[in-house]
C-alpha cells in the first residue's frame, strides 16, 4: 500500500483512512479518473451498484500496475436488492462488473426500512464474509437505531457506515454510537459538497497551513478519525485531495472546525426517506 494511513476493520483487514469515491462520475470519465487516483497514490476505490461504473473501475485497477492486494475496493448493493438471495446476487452482479475474484469492503447502501429486509440482507453479507467472498462487510446511510437492531438480531456489528458526514453535518449522536459498537466512520460528501469552501474560518486555516480549505477539511476528517473518501474527475484536485499527510491540525484549530456542526446541514435524503 501507499503510505496512506489505515484503520483497522476487524480481522486484520485495514482500510486506508482516504479513499477516492467515484458518485456521479459518469463511466465513461470513470477509468481515466480512477487511473489518476491511483498514479497519485490513492489506494482506496470507492463505488456502488447505483453509480454504473464499477466495470470502469475495474478495468482502471487492472490497468494501473498496482497489485490487486495492494488496493482496497469497496461497492454497495442497492435498495433494490434486499434480501438473503437478492443479496448474494447483487454481490455476484459487481463481482463480475468489477472483474474482481474478491472484494474488500461490501455496504448495504441504504437500510430502507420501509421494506423491512435489512437484517435478512446483512445476514447474507455475513455469509459472503464467512465463505471469502468479502474481506469485510458493512453498511452505509444507517442510524443508530438500524445498527443496534443488526446486533441484537445477528450479534455482529457492520464493520464500517458510510454516512454524509462534513463540517456542516457532523453526526455525533451517529459517531457516539459507532464507538459504542466498536463501528468505524466513513464520510462521504466529506466537503459538504463545497458548500463549506468558502467559510472565512477555514479560508484563514488554510492560509495559517499553507494549505487549500478542501485541504484542511480532508486533514480533519484524518485528526477526528474518520475514514473519507473525496471524488474528482479533475486531477490536479484529485492530487490536491491527497496532499494532505505532511501536516495535522492543532487541538484548537479542531475545536474551531468542530464548531460549524449543523443539525439542519444535511445536504442528502435521511435515511429514513429513502
Amino acid at each position: 500500500m501507499s503510505n496512506t494511513p489505515t484503520i483497522k476493520l476487524g480481522d486484520a483487514v485495514e482500510i486506508p483512512q482516504l479513499g477516492f469515491g467515484v458518485y456521479k462520475v459518469p463511466p465513461d470519465e470513470t477509468e481515466a479518473s480512477v487511473r489518476a487516483a491511483i498514479e497519485t497514490g490513492y489506494r482506496a476505490i470507492d463505488t456502488a451498484t447505483l453509480y454504473q461504473n464499477e466495470r470502469e473501475v475495474g478495468a482502471a485497477i487492472r490497468a494501473s500496475g498496482v497489485a490487486r492486494e495492494d488496493i482496497f475496493v469497496t461497492t454497495k448493493l442497492w435498495n433494490d436488492a434486499h434480501g438473503y438471495d437478492e443479496a448474494i446476487r447483487a454481490f455476484e452482479r459487481s463481482e463480475s462488473e468489477l472483474g474482481l475474484d474478491y472484494l474488500d469492503l461490501f455496504l448495504i447502501h441504504w437500510p430502507v426500512p420501509s421494506t423491512d429486509r435489512y437484517v435478512e440482507t446483512w445476514r447474507a453479507l455475513l455469509e459472503l464474509r464467512r465463505s471469502g467472498r468479502v474481506r469485510a462487510v458493512g453498511v452505509s446511510n444507517f442510524e443508530p437505531e438500524h445498527l443496534r437492531r443488526l446486533v441484537e438480531e445477528t450479534g455482529v456489528a457492520p464493520a464500517i457506515n458510510q454516512v454524509e458526514l462534513h463540517p456542516l453535518f457532523q453526526q455525533r449522536a451517529l459517531r457516539d454510537a459507532h464507538d459504542e459498537l466498536g463501528v468505524v466512520t466513513e464520510a462521504w460528501a466529506p466537503l459538504a459538497r463545497g458548500n463549506v469552501l468558502t467559510d472565512p474560518m477555514l479560508v484563514r486555516l488554510a492560509k495559517k497551513y499553507d494549505k487549500t480549505p478542501s485541504q484542511i477539511v480532508l486533514r480533519w476528517h484524518l485528526d477526528i478519525g474518520n475514514v473519507a473518501i473525496p471524488k474528482s474527475v479533475t486531477p490536479s484536485r484529485i492530487a490536491e485531495n491527497f496532499d494532505v499527510f505532511d501536516f495535522a491540525l492543532e487541538s484548537d484549530d479542531i475545536v474551531e472546525i468542530c464548531a460549524l456542526d449543523d443539525e439542519h446541514g444535511r445536504t442528502g435524503k435521511h435515511p429514513n426517506d429513502m
